[in-house]
Order: C-alpha cells, then structure tokens, then sequence
C-alpha cells in the first residue's frame, strides 16, 4: 500500500553504484554477493534468510540495469548459481575517468 512521503522522517536520494565502483575486476560474483555488496556489506557476509530474500530482490534489477558494464559465467557446477563480474570496457572506462579527474 503506498504510503504519503510525509510519512517518513527523511527521503535519500536513490543512488547505486555502477560495476565499476562495486567489482573487484580479477573477481566473479553471485547474485546474492553482489546484493551483499550493493548494501556495503563484504560478499561472504553472513545474513539470515529473509534478509538474503531482499537482497536478491535488489540485486536482480540491478545486474539487468548494469548489464552492459558486466560479464556473465556458466554456473561452475551444473545446479551451482552463474557469476557476474565486471566487463573489460567498464573497467577501462572506470579508470579513465580516475585518470581524467586526477589531471584536473
């Protein structure tokens, strides 16, 4: 049920991290790392089921936002989950970008 902003004591903006900010580059994720990640936690945190449960609800839509900045990995094992990581042109574009900030 939708509820009135001023319901809420303060609203943020809703900003994610782009691969970039988020992958290690020589490191492939799961979904649910990553959506460990995307809450700053490290990729191997312990969390309960339910919170694992939101995490991955967060997580999904963003690898298919980001999609473009990733690349993708067979399951290791054949019921094992797929990897994500970060896309060579993402990472070059990343370092770019710290290379141009870094000359102003």
């Amino acid at each position: 049920m939708p509820e009135p902003k001023s319901a809420f004591d303060a609203t943020y903006p809703c900003d994610f991290y782009e691969p970039a900010e988020l992958f290690d580059p020589d490191q492939m994720y799961t979904v649910p790392e990553i959506g460990r990640l995307l809450q700053g936690l490290e990729p191997d945190a312990e969390v309960d089921p339910d919170t694992e449960a939101v995490l991955v609800d967060w997580a999904v839509p963003w690898v298919m936002v980001h999609a473009d900045g990733m690349v993708v990995a067979e399951p290791l094992e054949e019921d094992g989950p797929g990897y994500y990581g970060l896309a060579p042109e993402a990472e070059d574009a990343a370092e770019a970008a710290t290379d141009a900030a870094a000359d102003e």
